[in-house]
């Protein structure tokens, strides 16, 4: 059995592993998770031995053969290489179907205990919920009834709950069956190489970490607009609202990184703690500091209610109660049917004590002038803007800017997709980018002031940034974007 230390082409090799995709006929297993597992084989990044174990309902009416044919065609949409040649041959021997039902996991069965035999030894199980949330207590009670989940992982797709009693229920579901330490939920944003440089820019840089605090920085604005509408999702969507979709699985994870304390070590028990610390300090949502958004052509998506009182944008300042962060507002801001589709963290930093050069217009407005601006869209880039000198005999200031870009100075061919790195991160039992079931019933409870008593939405046109009110919220300041000099 390969050790999981042991290093792979280009890192950490898991141990052997069958991995069973629940959901494996659903829209997310034909967009991320079967071209993922397939570049992660090209990669040489998957175990010596593995096996991939696809399963749906029994009315699926798919065999293994069928689910290679739906892999290949996934893989030739959706993913980076072609299915074809040894490299694809290879990959789909180790592809088979077990279907399932409640009551009914022999086929799932049979297909496990198969591809276990295949691999010989004592390969470890890995099992993603690729599955709607209400079939998550059905999955995972028929996991711990076959005995299929002992040893096993558990990777759980979002949304984890809807609020603080859904989410506090999940997690006694799931710990009736696997104990915390096997649990993932996954975030595919945390999966981006971006995220881990927010890490690397502030711990590994000794003119960073030092100005990192609220004697340095104004302010700081994480935002996610999206130009797509919900694009035929009603019925996922009317449920659930860009809130509960995008700030609480998101948003409010990209924040706990930001806003850390240094972790004792670069492994997940630290991680996960500093980041978890940072959801203790949170201040319960206030509703007067929240915009709440629907774009103009939302009721009129097939499967809306006329009358749907249902976000497709959220913008809120959220306050951190600590001692580095203690007056700092973060602003946060997410929508659909957006201006741009772009994925930012900016650091506003505050003026200098004394302002001896003459002021414009835009500096009056609080312009955006002094800020660290870290793109965590792949692959990402990493901007600086500050005030520079015009050339000219008078002292006229102009705003300048350093960037570094993935592309520009490391060769990305080899890079892996969030969800990629996630999975990988799983079979290795790496937790550091998973959110803790502490740390997620935490920004439920801290989300329960705004779900209880939400503002009225309000309209917006389409390719807008949202509702004017958003300037109202985020003044004396300014919004980030637009950014028509970018």
């Amino acid at each position: 059995m390969t050790d999981s230390r042991t290093a792979g082409k280009h890192g950490p090799r898991p141990d052997d592993h069958v991995v069973v995709l629940f959901g494996a006929t659903g829209d997310l297993a034909k967009r991320k998770l079967l071209p993922g597992l397939f570049h992660l084989a090209r990669a040489g990044l998957l175990p010596d031995r593995y096996r991939i174990v696809g399963s749906a309902p029994a009315d699926a009416a798919l065999g293994t053969d069928g689910f290679r044919e739906h892999a290949r065609e996934a893989v030739a949409a959706f993913g980076r290489s072609k299915p074809e040649g040894p490299a694809w041959q290879e990959f789909e021997a180790t592809l088979s179907f077990g279907a399932a039902d409640p009551g009914a996991y022999d086929p799932l069965l049979t297909a496990v205990r198969d591809a276990e035999h295949a691999i010989g030894g004592n390969p470890r199980r890995l099992f993603h919920l690729a599955v709607p949330p209400k079939a998550f207590p059905s999955v995972v009670g028929e996991l711990g009834a076959t005995g299929l989940a002992e040893g096993g992982r558990l990777i759980v797709e979002k949304p984890f709950g809807t609020d603080l009693a859904s989410a506090r229920a999940l997690d006694e579901t799931i710990h009736g069956v696997f104990d915390e330490d096997r649990v993932f939920r996954i975030d595919h944003f945390l999966g981006k190489e971006s995220v881990d440089n927010i890490i690397a820019l502030r711990f590994a840089n000794g003119f960073f970490e030092p100005v990192w605090n609220r004697d340095h920085i104004s302010h700081v604005q994480i935002d996610v607009p999206e130009k797509l509408t919900i694009e035929g999702r009603a019925g996922f969507f009317e449920g659930t609202g860009t809130f509960r979709d995008m700030i609480v699985t998101h948003l409010f994870q990209i924040l706990g990184f930001v806003a850390m304390e240094p972790p004792a070590a670069l492994d997940a028990r630290s991680l996960r703690a500093e980041k978890d610390k940072v959801f203790q300090s949170m201040r319960p949502l206030d509703p007067a500091h929240v915009v709440r958004g629907q774009y103009a052509a939302y009721r009129d998506e097939p499967g809306v209610d006329p009358h749907s009182d249902t976000e497709t944008f959220a913008a809120l300042r959220v306050d951190i109660d600590n001692w580095r962060w203690a007056g700092v507002p973060f602003y946060l801001r997410s929508g659909k049917a957006l201006a741009q589709g772009r994925h930012l963290v900016t650091l506003g930093f505050r003026e200098p004590p004394l302002r001896m050069f003459p002021t414009d217009s835009r500096d009056a407005a609080g312009g955006r002038h002094n800020a660290l601006v870290i793109d965590f869209d792949d692959p990402g880039r990493i901007t600086a803007r500050f005030l520079a000198k015009e050339p000219g005999p008078e002292m006229r200031l102009g705003e300048a800017r350093m960037t570094f870009a993935y592309t520009d100075c490391f060769n990305t061919a080899h890079a892996l997709e969030g969800y990629e790195r996630l999975i990988l991160d799983a079979m290795l039992g790496d937790q550091s980018l998973f959110t803790s079931a502490d740390g997620i019933e935490r920004l439920w409870e801290a989300s329960s002031p705004l779900l209880q008593n939400p503002p009225p939405v309000q309209s917006y046109a389409s390719g807008s940034w949202g509702p004017d009110s958003i300037h109202q919220l985020i003044h004396p300041y300014a919004w980030y974007l637009p950014d028509e000099s970018r």
